[in-house]
């Protein structure tokens, strides 16, 4: 017998009319800022499918919006994030795009911070609020963010998985599920290691001094 959660009865804690299109859309614009990992300067939205033909309608402009904001999908903020971000100086903007994808609810986030650094996540809302991360930077991917998540570039060399699970290991930290993408044989690769445990800064800071591994993001909601 499968498990079926209340949220799938009731549906998440939402500001707007849609599960789809608004508490799935703030999730994924949040955690698309969480990766990101900087203060946001500018920030576009490409929208596909239906969150193309219906954002204004449904909200998801102001829901997308207000997750790059740092808000979740029942803050009252939401609401009023056009005007929030015009008063921290933050510019946005929304297109609407016509390539047809596999799934309805598709959004890029393109960010861009004070400094210049950049970063694309694609999302998609899958219904009842929940999403799925597919692309970072059009790095191939996927997760949902429902857990304590590690995203790290490494290169592609023998050890260095294993330095990465017997450190989480001797630090109390289980493994969720893990998944692997690299670029080419022997160049660069990605890990997606999501936890059962919370994650602190000291254990992101010790990945990082290995000298194989490249960057380190926590997604942690």
């Amino acid at each position: 017998m499968s498990f079926i959660s209340i949220f799938d009865v009731v549906g998440p804690n939402m500001i707007g009319p849609s599960s789809s299109h608004t508490a799935g859309a703030a999730s994924i614009s949040s955690i698309a800022k969480k990766m990101f990992g900087k203060e946001i300067k500018n920030v576009k939205f490409i929208l596909y499918g239906s969150f193309a033909k219906t954002y204004k309608g449904h909200g998801t402009d102001k829901a997308l919006l207000g997750g790059s904001l740092g808000f979740v999908s029942d803050d009252l903020r939401i609401r009023d994030s056009f005007d929030i971000a015009k008063q921290l100086g933050i510019t946005y903007s929304f297109e609407e795009s016509n390539i047809e994808l596999e799934h309805p609810n598709v959004v890029d986030v393109c960010m861009e911070s004070k400094t210049g650094d950049k970063m694309v996540v694609r999302g998609i809302s899958i219904g009842g609020g929940k999403i799925k991360i597919i692309s970072i930077n059009n790095i191939t991917l996927e997760f949902f963010g429902e857990y304590p998540t590690l995203i790290i570039d490494h290169l592609d060399k023998k050890g260095v998985l294993a330095f990465i699970t017997n450190y989480l290991q001797d630090n109390n930290i289980n493994i969720a599920f893990m998944k692997v993408y690299r670029d080419a044989k022997g160049e660069k690769a990605h890990s997606i290691i999501e936890c059962d445990d919370k994650i602190n800064d000291n254990i992101i800071n010790a990945l990082k001094q290995n000298k194989n591994i490249l960057n380190v993001v926590l997604v942690q909601i």
